[in-house]
């Protein structure tokens, strides 16, 4: 058997006026003389038990990755992170601010129907309709498709959303501004498409197993919560004949220890992570099974900034620069972590971030500053100050908040509570604001600085730690006005400095990708900055 596979694509450039954009494809996914093994089963382990299955209900990377499975939209990407297409065969625009996306005719759901232009006109007004409730309702408005802002803040009706139809597999998108990398943005969860009537019927039951209805390469087969999602093949999918992996079971192991020895074990084929205190062993002897790749993440805590006495910025910094990054790097994870002293990763493309003025201190320089800091906020050996570190459960995550505790109670005699949440709560704890400080990590939508730094941004439904900055806001809006790629770099540089300026999060470490993968997986996007796994491109080698 071997898989054809689009690895060709002209993509949108900043400025460009683009007739149309065609892709070409070239076969052989499989590599000549590759043997197939007989059972093309994959197992993966995905951290922890997803929120919702629902992508306009999702705002977390494990429900992503199964989501990314079951659904899929108008573009997809390849092992480099390149976007190539999915429903959409094609697309135009002559501004970046109209774009025409031509569907292609064989594309099915599950049950048979065909997913046609009017899918997707559904399904990004059911993004924005403040009764859906979506989390990443903001993406949509970041867009700047037409109305979208005021449609989310109820001032204007859904229909009037900038999406149409032209006819059953035309599908127009207008923006109130030109963005020229809105077909990068179009790979995201929360504008991929659900099916109407499904949705209409069964309501929030949709996504139950016997209700399911999917466009994607594989269709919902099981869902033991807490125990296991199992996808198998969708005989709909338009490109199923290429597809070689029949069924994919999702993991959701929240202890990377556990994780790992399933692996050793052969249960897992690919695992969620790594447990950081065994990297060095895992390299030494299992160097052929351990992959790692850059990420497009970056790990942060936030503070929350409307919440004493964090909303004080002088607490803040004393808390960040108290922070020994070098510490956490090299010596809880060691894996090729960057210390982080912004929040846009450096490999994020056309950006080159400007270290600030405390990332060039020594550690001792910052502790000395914390302590100061902290003083003039009025905290010390008569007002200790005391409070709460929440964080989603994991090994990793626990082992990095005790190591930062301590840094923050040898420094500053400071003493942080630690708090761990199962991930739906603890989404929701955030979301609330119920928190004083949060462990939290953001990964890329799309591969530029405005994914992350939108994040910051007052209106922004997922800026958890209420970060309101006129200066910011003004900066980003001016950001996403600009057609120059040299200006929007420059005022993304000025946000990062007015983030660094106001610290209201703490940025501590820019992400590598560090997993078990089994050497039997064919086709394992290790080039993928954004870490997007399809189990469509990858297969099981015979041995």
């Amino acid at each position: 058997m071997y898989k054809n596979k689009i690895t060709q694509a002209i993509l949108l450039g900043a400025g460009m006026a683009v007739a149309a954009t065609s892709f070409s494809t070239l076969a052989a996914d499989v590599p000549e003389g590759v043997k197939l093994a007989a059972k093309q089963e994959l197992v993966r382990g995905n951290g922890t038990e997803v929120a919702s299955l629902d992508p306009h209900k999702t705002e977390g990377v494990p429900e992503s990755h199964v989501i990314r499975d079951l659904l899929e939209g108008l573009v997809n990407q390849d092992e480099n992170g390149n976007t190539v297409p999915g429903v959409a065969e094609s697309w135009e625009t002559t501004d970046n601010r109209t774009f025409t996306f031509h569907l292609r005719k064989d594309a099915k759901w599950s049950n048979g129907d065909p997913v046609t232009a009017h899918d997707f006109v559904y399904s990004f007004k059911r993004a924005v309709d403040p009764a859906t409730a979506s989390p990443y309702s903001w993406y949509l408005e970041m867009t700047t498709m037409k109305n979208a802002d005021e449609i989310i803040a109820g001032k204007a009706d859904k229909e009037t959303l900038g999406v149409s139809a032209k006819d059953d597999y035309t599908l127009v998108v207008e923006l109130e501004q030109a963005v020229p990398y809105f077909v990068k943005m179009m790979g995201h969860t929360t504008v991929k498409p659900v099916n109407r009537k499904v949705v209409e019927k069964f309501g929030d039951n949709w996504t139950k197993p016997e209700n399911f209805v999917g466009n994607g390469a594989y269709t919902l087969d099981n869902w033991v919560v807490n125990e296991r999602i199992v996808l198998t093949r969708n005989e709909n999918y338009w490109d199923n004949d290429n597809t070689v992996i029949n069924k994919v079971t999702f993991l959701p192991i929240e202890n990377q220890v556990a994780e790992m020895n399933r692996f050793l074990a052969g249960e897992i084929d690919i695992t969620n992570e790594l447990p950081n205190e065994h990297f060095r062993r895992l390299q030494n002897q299992h160097a052929d099974s351990v992959s790692i790749s850059g990420n497009l993440c970056s790990y942060y805590y936030g503070f929350n900034n409307e919440k004493a006495p964090f909303n004080d910025v002088r607490v803040r910094k004393a808390l960040s620069y108290a922070i020994d990054r070098d510490v956490v790097t090299k010596a809880l994870l060691g894996q090729g972590q960057k210390p982080g002293y912004f929040l846009t990763p450096e490999i994020t493309a056309n950006f080159n971030p400007v270290t600030p003025e405390y990332g060039q201190m020594t550690q001792k320089e910052r502790n000395a500053k914390a302590k100061e800091l902290l003083e003039e906020a009025g905290f010390g050996p008569g007002n200790p100050l005391n409070f709460t570190l929440l964080y989603n459960t994991s090994e990793n995550h626990k082992k990095i908040a005790v190591a930062i505790a301590s840094m923050w109670k040898k420094n500053l005699n400071v003493t942080a509570t630690l708090e761990n949440q199962e991930w739906k709560t603890y989404l929701d704890t955030r979301r609330q604001g119920n928190f004083d400080v949060t462990r939290a990590g953001w990964c890329g939508d799309y591969n530029e600085a405005s994914s992350f730094l939108s994040l910051m941004q007052s209106n922004n439904s997922s800026n958890d730690p209420r970060y309101n900055s006129k200066a910011y806001d003004a900066i980003m809006a001016k950001a996403l006005e600009s057609t120059s790629d040299a200006e929007r770099e420059q005022l993304y540089i000025e946000a990062e400095q007015l983030l660094a300026s106001d610290m209201p999060i703490a940025p501590i470490y820019q992400y590598v990708k560090a997993r078990l993968v089994n050497p039997k997986v064919g086709g394992y996007p290790a080039n993928n900055a954004e870490d997007k796994l399809f189990s469509k491109d990858m297969y099981i080698i015979a041995d």
